[in-house]
């Protein structure tokens, strides 16, 4: 994996998380009630904080929980809920390590089907069926990971030129369109 993503809107956070698959996939558990680049910017501030070029599952699941939980509470905070944040990071890099030995990547790698890759993504520890999907879609358009059938797997998320989620974002022009399209979803509500 090595892509240049644009999520963060911030150049060495995006660089990030084009190159570590463990970034990616804390950059979308983090992205929920806070703006999205503030949720990808996150795993290069983790980064930054630990003193480590890269995150690893295996040093975060065994870093002390007080400590990581003080790392993200720093100001600023790396989530508008840096505790339970914590937490879920923690959560995530255990299940990596137990099921995958570690390797972020391993949730995708070798996944037969986009059906697969879902439900992969969905066993993750806070990826519901939402995240996953869209974070399926991410894989597909922006990653090259596109096992038979991704765009179905990821529905609407996984449409050609739409612009719903995180998977839609290439640059300033594209999260604009996203918001907007966040925003009249949410008014027609």
């Amino acid at each position: 994996m090595n892509t240049t993503l644009r999520l963060a809107q911030q150049p060495e956070a995006d660089e990030l998380l084009g190159r570590s698959p463990l970034a990616a996939l804390v950059g979308m558990l983090l992205d929920q009630q806070v703006p999205m680049e503030w949720a990808f910017s996150g795993p290069y501030t983790i980064a930054q904080r630990m003193r480590v070029d890269d995150l690893d599952a295996g040093a975060i699941a065994a870093y002390d929980p007080e400590a990581f939980a003080e790392l993200l509470k720093e100001k600023p905070a790396v989530h508008r809920y840096p505790g339970s944040m914590a937490k879920r990071i923690q959560q995530l890099c255990a299940f990596l390590v137990e099921e995958y030995g570690g390797d972020a990547a391993g949730v995708w790698e070798g996944a037969g089907s986009g059906t697969e890759l879902l439900a992969r993504l969905r066993a993750l520890p806070g990826f519901g069926e939402q995240k996953a999907k869209i974070f399926l879609a991410l894989l597909g358009k922006q990653l090259g990971v596109r096992p038979a059938g991704w765009r179905e797997a990821a529905g609407a998320y996984g449409e050609a030129g739409c612009y719903r989620s995180v998977a839609d974002i290439t640059g300033p022009e594209s999260l604009t369109k996203v918001r907007a399209y966040k925003q009249a979803a949410k008014a027609a509500k």
